[in-house]
C-alpha cells in the first residue's frame, strides 16, 4: 500500500468515528446554572475621609459557568435599577451635614429562559419586569423591542458604604461689579458662584437689600443666574420694590420684586449661593466693609435728566444749570455724571435714562459715543426725547454716529478749530431757532450731510467754514443734535431761547 493510500484510509476512519460519535446521546446529568458573584471597586480613601457628592463607582461580576448580562444596583433602600455598564457617575443629594450612603450591586447572568418576563422575583426581591429598550417610549415592552433575557441574580449583592462630605458653595463678586458712590435706583451686579460638587448643584442665588436677617427681605433666584440689574420707578412709595432683570434682559424679569431699598440713603446689596442640600455660602456684600465705601441711592426729583459727559471739570455745568434755572426748572431736573464709572455700563446706563422722559446730554471732546450708540434708539423707542450738544475727538467712526443721529455716514466735514465770533445760522424760517455765535475757540469741529427722509436741517455755517449742517432734529422732533458746545455758543445770548424751543415747544416738557 502506498503512503498516500494509507493516509487516506486513516482520514476516512477518523471522519467516520466523529460522525458516529455525533449521533450518540450525551450521558450524565447537566450541572445547574450557578449565580454570579459581584464586587465593588474599593477606593482607598473612601473608608478614611468623606468623599464629595459627585461619585464615580465601579463594579464587576464573575459567573463561574457563563456570562454576566448586567447588574442591579440601588442606594440605601431605593428601588433596584438595572444597568449593563460596569460603572456610573452618581450625584448624591445629601443634607447640610456629612452623610453615609449604602450602595448595593448584584450581577445577573445571561442564562435566561428565552422569553420576556413581566416579573423577575428572586432572592425574595421583586425586581420588576425584565429591562428592555423602549423604542417607541410607551413604557411597555413590545415584541419588536430588544430586551435583556436575564438569568440568576447574585443572592448576596456586594455592599459598600460611602461617607460623603457636602461642601458649601462659594461666591465672589466678578471684576465688573463695583459701585459708584451715588446712583439713581438702577444698578447691575455680577458674581462668580462655584461648588466643588459641580456648579449644577447650586440651586439658588439669594439676594437681599440692607437686611439679611428678615427672611421676607430675601429673594431667591435660580442657581444659574450670574448677573442682575435692579431698577424701580416707585418713587412715591415708602417701601419701594425693585424689579430684577435676569442677565439684564428686559424680557427676563424675575416674578418677585426685591424689597428693602432706601431712597436718599446708603444701601448694601447682599448675595449668597445655596446648593441642593441647603448648604449656603456666606453672604457677600457691595459695597464692602471699608467705611469709605458707600452706595447712596438718589431718588429722582423730576422726569428731566441732564447728562454731564465732560471728562474734565469745566464751567459747562454751571452754565447749563443757570440756563435751565432761568427757564423755570430750578430744582426740577436731575444730573447724571461720571459715566466712566458705571458697572455693566450699557445696560445700567440705559435703564437709568429710562427713568426719565427728557434728556439733555452735553459733552466735551471725549464723548461717550458707545453709550449714545447703544442707548439712544432704544430710549427714543420707549417714548423718550433727547437733545445733544456734542463735541468729537479727532477721529470718529461715522457708522457709529449714524446709529444714533440721522446723518449720511460717509460725508463728515472736519476743521481743526473755529474762532470766537463765528456765526452759526438757522436754516429755518422758525424764529424760535435763533442764530448763535461762538464766544470761545472750539476745536475739532464736525459737520454733516443729513438723511433727507429722517432729518430736519437747523444750523449751518453761513460763511462756509464747514459744508453741510452742524445742527438738526429728527423728523419726529424727539431728537435734537448740535455738534458744538452750546455753552460756547451764547455770543448773542440766544442759547436760552434755543433751549426753550427744544424742550418746551418741540419736546413738550412742562414746568
Amino acid at each position: 500500500m502506498s503512503a498516500n493510500k494509507f493516509l487516506l484510509l486513516i482520514f476516512t476512519v477518523i471522519v467516520s468515528v466523529l460522525i458516529y460519535s455525533c449521533k450518540e446521546e450525551i450521558v450524565g446529568v447537566r450541572n445547574e446554572n450557578q449565580a454570579p458573584e459581584t464586587s465593588v471597586t474599593l477606593y482607598p480613601d473612601s473608608v478614611i475621609i468623606p468623599q464629595q457628592t459627585r461619585l464615580l463607582v465601579s463594579w464587576w461580576g464573575d459567573d463561574p459557568d457563563g456570562l454576566v448580562a448586567g447588574f442591579y444596583f440601588r442606594w440605601d433602600d431605593e428601588a433596584w435599577e438595572f444597568t449593563a455598564s460596569n460603572d456610573s457617575l452618581f450625584s448624591l443629594k445629601i443634607g447640610a451635614t456629612d452623610t453615609t450612603f449604602r450602595f448595593n450591586v448584584a450581577a445577573v447572568d445571561a442564562e435566561g429562559n428565552g422569553k420576556y418576563d413581566q416579573q423577575i422575583f428572586q432572592n425574595n426581591i421583586d425586581f420588576g419586569p425584565e429591562p428592555f429598550i423602549d423604542k417607541n417610549s410607551n413604557g411597555v415592552w413590545d415584541s419588536n423591542e430588544k430586551y435583556f433575557d436575564l438569568g440568576l441574580i447574585d443572592p448576596s449583592p456586594a455592599e459598600f458604604f460611602f461617607p460623603l462630605k457636602n461642601s458649601a458653595p462659594t461666591i465672589e463678586w466678578n471684576e465688573l461689579s463695583f459701585l459708584p458712590d451715588t446712583s439713581f435706583p438702577v444698578m447691575s451686579f455680577g458674581w462668580i458662584a462655584e461648588d466643588i460638587d459641580g456648579t449644577e448643584s447650586i440651586l439658588k442665588i439669594n439676594i437681599a437689600l440692607n437686611d439679611t436677617l428678615n427672611p421676607d427681605n430675601i429673594i431667591s433666584l435660580d442657581g444659574s443666574v450670574r448677573t442682575i440689574t435692579l431698577r424701580t420707578n416707585e418713587f412715591a412709595s415708602q417701601n419701594p420694590l425693585m424689579e430684577i432683570l435676569i442677565e439684564g434682559q428686559e424680557n427676563n424679569i424675575n416674578p418677585e420684586k426685591l424689597p428693602g431699598l432706601l431712597f436718599d440713603n446708603l444701601n448694601i446689596l447682599f448675595v449668597q449661593a445655596e446648593d441642593i442640600s441647603g448648604a449656603k455660602s456666606e453672604f457677600i456684600r457691595l459695597p464692602g466693609i471699608d467705611p469709605d465705601d458707600y452706595w447712596y441711592v438718589r431718588k429722582p426729583v423730576s422726569n428731566f435728566l441732564i447728562i454731564d459727559d465732560y471728562a474734565t471739570s469745566d464751567n459747562a455745568a454751571s452754565f447749563y444749570a443757570a440756563m435751565f434755572d432761568s427757564l423755570g426748572l430750578s430744582g426740577d431736573y436731575d444730573v447724571y455724571s461720571k459715566l466712566d464709572s458705571i458697572p455693566y455700563k450699557n445696560v445700567t446706563f440705559l435703564e437709568t435714562i429710562k427713568l426719565f422722559d427728557y434728556l439733555f446730554w452735553y459733552t466735551d471732546n471725549n464723548p461717550s459715543i458707545d453709550l449714545a450708540s447703544f442707548s439712544t434708539q432704544k430710549y427714543l423707542s420707549q417714548g423718550g426725547k433727547v437733545a445733544f450738544s456734542m463735541q468729537f475727538p479727532q477721529t470718529v467712526d461715522p457708522v457709529e454716529l449714524q446709529s444714533f443721529i440721522p446723518i449720511i455716514s460717509d460725508s463728515i466735514g472736519s476743521k481743526v478749530s473755529l474762532l470766537p465770533g463765528t456765526e452759526i445760522a438757522s436754516d429755518t424760517t422758525d424764529p424760535a431757532y435763533p442764530n448763535l455765535k461762538l464766544t470761545l475757540n472750539v476745536f475739532r469741529v464736525k459737520s454733516f450731510y443729513l438723511s433727507e427722509l429722517a432729518a430736519n436741517p437747523i444750523y449751518y455755517y453761513p460763511n462756509g467754514e464747514l459744508p453741510g449742517f452742524t445742527g438738526f432734529t429728527n423728523i419726529e422732533l424727539t431728537e435734537f443734535f448740535i455738534a458744538l458746545p452750546l455753552d460756547k455758543c451764547n455770543g448773542t445770548g440766544n442759547v436760552k431761547s434755543l433751549l426753550q424751543k427744544i424742550f418746551f415747544d418741540d419736546f413738550g416738557i412742562t414746568r
